[in-house]
């Protein structure tokens, strides 16, 4: 018999190969449309995001497997629909304009913001109400999820920020052309280490708790958080090691000639 370990494992790696893919797709065959046909698209795929929520609710209170991979596919369903609706650029922030080429530090963060704000309010907001869904029930493991992604997001957009070695443009969307000039190439910075370690601890107590508990679903629901923490990691350190990452949904993608793959060293810093 299979290990759900193992199981759980490959659940996680899959969903987010194939997520990232399939939102990266749908974005690329929008990339060329109107405004108004993504707004259309972006509404006519909201049922995710209130399946999602739905689900979240629904299986707070029962803690078997089924409804622990269900409450983690809802928080991806949230997490998925948001990331769409950025990318296709339906929900940003009032700045779509270029950064200029020298601004203070806090003037780039000021501008920065202003190309995201309205991405990260409505994250915050999907936050909240998860947390009213999920805190103190007895299957949390949706709600952690969400914390994970979320967190992992705000330290990588820091990272973009201070500056890092690598920077991956290829999959960025014609709608969001103004996003690359808020990117900055820079050595490795001084939040870079603190945001591995604060993934790698929250890593540790996963794994802590996969070993610690028998009880069937926690184990399941800890080895997701696990792997998508991994995952999380991973993606960190693409933006230092020179690992072709884009390899792995290039292929199934519509070819989008004309795309550059690395920011260059005179981009500023989101």
């Amino acid at each position: 018999m299979a290990n759900p370990i193992i199981i759980a494992c490959l659940v996680a790696v899959f969903s987010w190969w194939f997520f990232t893919g399939a939102i990266l797709l749908a974005v690329r065959l929008c990339d060329r449309q109107s405004a108004g046909f993504r707004t259309k698209v972006t509404l006519a795929v909201s049922p995710f995001l209130w399946i999602g929520f739905y689900g979240l609710w629904l299986t707070s209170h029962t803690s078997d497997v089924q409804s622990v991979y269900f409450a983690f596919f809802s928080a991806l369903a949230i997490w998925g629909w948001i990331e769409f609706a950025f990318l296709t650029g339906i929900i940003t922030g009032p700045n779509t304009t270029e950064c200029p080429r020298v601004l203070m530090p806090f003037e780039r963060f000021i501008r920065a913001w202003g190309t995201l704000a309205y991405h990260e309010i409505l994250l915050v907001v999907s936050l909240l109400v998860i947390l009213k869904l999920c805190l103190n029930s007895e299957n949390t493991f949706g709600m952690w999820t969400f914390i994970v992604l979320y967190a992992a997001r705000v330290f990588a957009k820091l990272n973009l920020f201070f500056g890092v070695p690598r920077i991956n443009l290829e999959f960025v969307p014609h709608s969001l052309d103004h996003l690359k000039s808020h990117f900055k190439i820079a050595a490795l910075n001084w939040f870079f280490p603190i945001s591995v370690t604060l993934l790698t601890f929250a890593l540790a107590c996963w794994i802590e708790r996969i070993y610690a508990l028998s009880h069937a679903p926690d184990i399941i629901g800890f080895t997701l958080l696990a792997t998508m923490t991994v995952m999380a990691l991973v993606e960190h350190w693409v933006m230092v090691l020179p690992v072709p990452d884009a390899r792995l949904w290039r292929w199934m993608l519509p070819d989008n000639k004309n795309r550059q793959g690395i920011c260059r060293k005179d981009y500023h810093g989101l």
